[in-house]
């Protein structure tokens, strides 16, 4: 199967929202919670992350958008957050690329990256592509592991 990453357009946020509503599914079952923020995210909050930082999507062979991923440089590090990609298109590199594709964007930098102690499909994806555990972190009944990446030369 042939997929593109390209820099996502406004136009492109409402379908990575559905996209992103779909994902997270399995993290709020994984939580036993359907409250979790993705899952509450609106149009206007996505663009204002859209005009502060870069939107990455992986589209398939007939445009459809499958998988998506943002993030923001501040103080010398870069952001990652919203790594999604479409359930029935899990496990077949797409996070792999879109990961690389907006380390890509920002070379030869410092990435960070958050999840939940749960997720442990994603810590081992993370962990896989040279993210470190740095930090974990417990907001009130939740924990979150923190983990970084240097690529600085």
């Amino acid at each position: 199967m042939n997929n593109e990453i390209t820099q996502a357009k406004r136009e492109d946020l409402r379908d990575i929202l559905e996209l992103q509503y779909l994902a997270y599914q399995s993290e709020a079952e994984i939580y036993n919670d359907h409250n979790i923020p993705p899952l509450k995210q609106t149009l206007e909050e996505v663009e204002s992350e859209f005009d502060k930082g870069v939107i990455l999507k992986a589209t398939d062979e007939n445009g459809n958008i499958i998988g998506s991923v943002r993030a923001f440089c501040e103080n010398g590090s870069v952001y990652i957050g919203k790594l999604i990609v479409h359930p029935k298109r899990q496990r077949q590199g797409i996070g792999t690329a879109l990961l690389s594709a907006v380390e890509a964007h920002f070379p030869d930098q410092r990435y960070e990256l958050f999840t939940g102690s749960k997720s442990v499909r994603n810590i081992a994806l993370y962990e896989r592509l040279g993210y470190r555990i740095y930090t974990v972190k417990r907001i009130d009944d939740l924990e979150f592991v923190y983990l970084e990446k240097r690529s600085i030369l």
